[in-house]
């Protein structure tokens, strides 16, 4: 169980926020989700956040390849991983492209991956996401209007929910993605069907990050920086947040150990790698609440920050406290 006041990380001289009661949204402020944890809940979270949801999680939206969202670390290396897959699929001779992703948000990981997969010399690309927020699949088509009028390519975008059948035919994606909380906002009782369902289309390889059990803390939507109160409970998977604008919602989420992750997809793919991604860079960036404003980031400390990343990413007792997990599978037969 964990319970988070933002005024204790802030200088005592910094206005204390209000603190909502859990489970009470405070009057005349917007109560979303209070009866249950379902999609439709989550929907409504997530449209809610609009455009500084796209910001929020992905940066400029215009500069896809900047990685400069909350999560810019893991997205580098996100990218890194899933370039690496583009330009085997190339060398096999392969022209004609299947792209998934499950919760798909405002697309910038489809934006990406069609964006390089046409430099790499892709002539067929076909590229679908989903989501259960009607405004970020809004966004979605809007942000990728110009690229799905490229020729040969098609990108589509749908409202939908993980837990029902996808409507692909078998071994017929080439990368499925489930990125950045999806599955934790699922309830664990699906995941195993789910599981089996991602991995039924996929022909190649499927990859998904998680939220993990000794991570930090996330409101999902924006910034812990505006976030006036949280409180997760691990053994129900709810989590409450205040936001300092007035929101205050409850979701359902869940935090994976790596084991919990490795047997659900283990079942069903070949696990190519799980690691922890980010287990030093946000814990070391330039924050005021906790390092001081002269900080250098230079070359050498960067370096560093790399080679522990890469030394403790795969180790028992550090995966645990990443602030994702990433699992990449690979279709067997």
């Amino acid at each position: 169980m964990r319970t988070m006041r933002n005024d204790l990380l802030e200088p005592a001289s910094a206005a204390a926020p209000s603190v909502t009661t859990p489970g009470l949204g405070a009057v005349g402020q917007e109560a979303v989700g209070r009866a249950d944890g379902g999609a439709g809940n989550v929907a409504a979270v997530y449209n809610r956040a609009g455009d500084g949801y796209t910001a929020y999680a992905d940066g400029d939206p215009e500069r896809l390849f900047a990685f400069e969202g909350a999560h810019a670390y893991a997205d580098r290396r996100l990218w890194v991983l899933l370039e690496s897959k583009l330009i085997a699929l190339q060398a096999q001779g392969q022209t004609s492209l299947s792209l998934l992703d499950a919760g798909c948000g405002p697309g910038a990981w489809l934006r990406r991956l069609v964006i390089r997969a046409r430099q790499l010399g892709f002539t067929r690309i076909a590229a679908r996401g989903f989501d259960v927020a009607a405004g970020q699949v809004q966004a979605a088509r809007r942000l990728s209007r110009e690229l799905g009028a490229q020729s040969g390519v098609e990108m589509r975008f749908e409202v939908a929910d993980l837990s029902r059948p996808l409507p692909e035919a078998d071994a017929s994606v080439d990368i499925a993605l489930c990125l950045y909380s999806v599955l934790s906002h699922l309830p664990t009782a699906e995941l195993p069907r789910i599981a089996k369902e991602l991995s039924r289309v996929t022909r190649g390889w499927f990859v998904t990050t998680v939220r993990v059990v000794g991570g930090p803390p996330t409101v999902f939507v924006d910034s812990m920086e505006n976030a006036a109160y949280f409180h997760h409970d691990h053994s129900s998977d709810q989590c409450e947040v205040q936001l300092r604008n007035g929101r205050f919602f409850v979701m359902n989420f869940h935090l994976f150990e790596p084991a919990e992750l490795q047997a659900c997809f283990g079942a069903h793919f070949t696990v190519e790698d799980l690691r922890g991604l980010d287990l030093f860079h946000s814990r070391f960036s330039r924050d005021s609440r906790w390092n001081p404003p002269d900080l250098t980031a230079d070359a050498g400390f960067l370096g560093d920050l790399e080679w522990l990343e890469e030394a403790y990413a795969r180790r028992a007792g550090f995966m645990e406290r990443a602030t994702h997990l990433l699992l990449v599978g690979r279709a067997r037969g």
